[in-house]
Formats: structure tokens, sequence, C-alpha cells
């Protein structure tokens, strides 16, 4: 079996299709569903800015030229500075192939390469344990838990605090240094 091509590129009209089906079927993105929201909410903001805003953003996640998902990064300010917080949502069928782990590196090679933050963070639930291998393997440090800090399927539930200081990331060496012209690109290990 041959590892997919993974891209990380702005989301175009013809990705909303996907991005729909994280908003309505609940199952599809896990414990993150958080009920129905307003769906036509997606094309507003492709068409305001391409998903793409100075407080937060998306791209599309494609595998072999797919779309399969995407991720998402958003401004966090603690005292006086800012850094990413980020974020990953797939298909099931793009699940356990290496897409997420090369996607998620692929944002980070990008938001080091494009913004002058010194750290990203990622917050996933306790029960996660796929996303906690795959943050640790790109060198996310487990931070600490935060107790009930998200209220999901009628409770309160803790999260984990993943942290990436820009000292201690290796990129991956191909995140598109040419000032974002081309797709971000790789291939799963």
């Amino acid at each position: 079996m041959t590892a997919p091509q993974v891209a990380l590129r702005p989301i175009l009209v013809e990705d909303l299709d996907v991005l729909l089906r994280f908003r309505l079927e609940a199952g599809l993105i896990g414990p993150n569903w958080y009920g129905h929201r307003d769906s036509g909410e997606l094309r507003r903001r492709l068409d305001t800015d391409g998903w793409l805003g100075a407080e937060d953003s998306r791209m599309t996640v494609t595998a072999d030229g797919a779309a399969v998902g995407f991720v998402a990064w958003a401004a966090v300010s603690q005292g006086n500075g800012t850094y990413w917080s980020i974020g990953i949502s797939l298909v099931p069928e793009a699940r356990g192939r290496g897409v997420g782990l090369l996607a998620q590196r692929l944002l980070c090679d990008y938001l080091f390469d494009h913004s002058p933050v010194v750290r990203i963070e990622a917050v996933t639930q306790p029960e996660n344990e796929a996303e906690q291998r795959i943050l640790e393997r790109i060198g996310f440090v487990l931070e600490g838990t935060l107790r009930s800090a998200e209220f999901r399927q009628g409770r309160w539930r803790d999260v984990h605090v993943y942290g990436l200081l820009r000292s201690e990331y290796r990129p991956a060496g191909r995140a598109g240094r040419d000032g974002g012209r081309t797709p971000v690109t790789g291939s799963a290990r």
C-alpha cells in the first residue's frame, strides 16, 4: 500500500461539502461535535476572507488530491504574547493512514514559516489517544490538563493541553517556502 500524498491548501468552493459534513453528521467529528450550527456560515466566511483571517483560519487537507478534512488555527493571547492553537478534522476514510500526522506537521511548518509566533498549542480530549500519539511524534509536549474546560455531550469535560516551541521543532522541510504560492505538500510515512 502506497502512502498518500498529503497537501494543505486554501479552502475552495468545492471543499464546502466536506466541511459541511462535519457540521451535519454528529458522529463524523467524534466527541468534538457541539450540536447543529449555521451551515450557511461556511460559505459566508469563504466569501469574506477565504477562511484565512488574522485571528483564525482553516485550510483544506487533501490526500491524493481529494479533500479529506481541514486544519484550523486560532490566535490565543497570554499576557502580552500571542500564539496559535491548532486542530484537525478528517473524514473516517482518511484516518489511520498517516494523513493526520503529516497534515499537522505541514501546518506547524506553515505557521512557523509565515508567522513570528514562538509557540503552537493543541488541545485534545484525554480519550483521544491517537491524536496524542501524533502530537508527541511531531514534538508537542503534554503540558497539563484543564479540568472541566469544555462542555460536550451533556457535561463538562477535561482536555489535555500540548505545546510546541519554535526552538524545539524539527521542520518537515516540505512546507512551501515560496511565500504560499503553492500548496503545502508531503508524503505520509
